[in-house]
């Protein structure tokens, strides 16, 4: 990187979008030298980060999330919020390639000053974020943004994981035919905090308040995941900025009683912890990449699993047993 890590700093506090973006540039970097610099940059920031509120937005293709996101956004802006906005789109399964066009989609919201909108490829990591969207989000908190929007990739059974790294999880339902809760998965009806029917117009109210009353039943069914708190159900359209507001009430009453009850700190411990055993498993498996002989092992048990010779999961502690066998023999 072309920038001292005092620059990329300077520039975060100062709320510079082109070294915000660098910073994050560097974050999301797998270089070597850029990750020193990356871990130099996120240990300095940190006393400036954790005072944002994390939404994570999540739904089916179609749902509207990125039109939800640019007006939700907007309106936020008039109640005097800065809003930084992760999108995170879908990758390529065959060359990790995205479009990140969710820039180009939220033209309105990127215009604003106190807005900044970062579309990050997904590269494959799932849980709907990428493998860097909580660093990501320390940079934008760092930088003051009140409200960090995390769009995901949609919804899918490991959709789920956004919620490990946000305060506020927020799901974008639209009226379909036939069965309401079809393609819903049960994970993520555990999860959710707050659910917005979406697209709701006179012609299709009746529908609406039908797929309301579904979602209500089956939520009788699955265990309060915060006490005190019943998921509520809200009908707009956020293309017509119907419904946004009640949606902004919702999220601030929803945190309150978070910090009355004493939840958001501890949920928020637990979520660095998450992160701490991800980067663990991460760190493992490159430090054994670096050895040749290493390196010759793993690829020959992720050969013997490929191949099925035996299940993959025994070759991986196999590798993990030889490896540790090599490092206490050095010991």
């Amino acid at each position: 990187m072309k920038f001292s890590t005092k620059d990329l700093i300077d520039g975060i506090r100062s709320g510079n979008k082109r070294l915000i973006g660098k910073a994050i540039t560097l974050v999301e970097s797998k270089k070597a030298e850029h990750r020193l610099q990356a871990e130099e940059l996120l240990k300095m920031i940190m006393p400036f980060t954790g005072k944002s509120i994390r939404i994570g937005i999540t739904g089916v293709p179609g749902a509207g999330k990125s039109t939800f996101i640019e007006n939700f956004g907007r309106l936020a802006i008039t109640h005097n919020k800065k809003v930084a906005v992760l999108a995170i789109d879908p990758s390529s399964a065959i060359n990790k390639g995205s479009i990140l066009g969710d820039k180009t989609r939220m033209e309105e919201l990127a215009k604003e000053e106190n807005a900044f909108i970062r579309p990050s490829p997904s590269s494959g990591f799932l849980g709907g974020v990428a493998n860097t969207t909580f660093e990501t989000m320390m940079i934008c908190e760092a930088a003051g943004y009140d409200y960090i929007l995390i769009e995901t990739v949609g919804v899918g059974q490991s959709e789920v994981l956004v919620a490990d790294i946000t305060d506020v999880f927020l799901f974008l339902k639209i009226i379909g035919g036939g069965d309401e809760l079809q393609g819903i998965k049960r994970g993520i009806m555990e999860m959710v905090d707050i659910i917005f029917i979406n697209k709701v117009e006179e012609s299709n109210l009746q529908k609406a308040k039908n797929t309301k009353l579904e979602l209500k039943r089956a939520l009788d069914f699955i265990p309060p995941k915060e006490k005190g708190w019943k998921v509520p159900i809200l009908l707009g359209s956020a293309l017509h900025n119907k419904g946004l507001e009640g949606i902004y009430d919702t999220i601030d009453e929803f945190i309150d009683l978070k910090k009355n009850i004493g939840s958001f700190e501890n949920v928020r411990i637990q979520q660095a912890e998450k992160r701490f055993e991800y980067w663990v498993q991460e760190y493992i498996l490159a430090m054994m990449k670096k050895s040749d002989t290493v390196e010759e092992a793993y690829l020959q048990h992720k050969k013997n699993a490929s191949a099925m010779v035996s299940n993959p999961s025994t070759e991986a502690k196999l590798f993990v047993e030889r490896f540790l066998s090599n490092e206490n023999d050095k010991g």
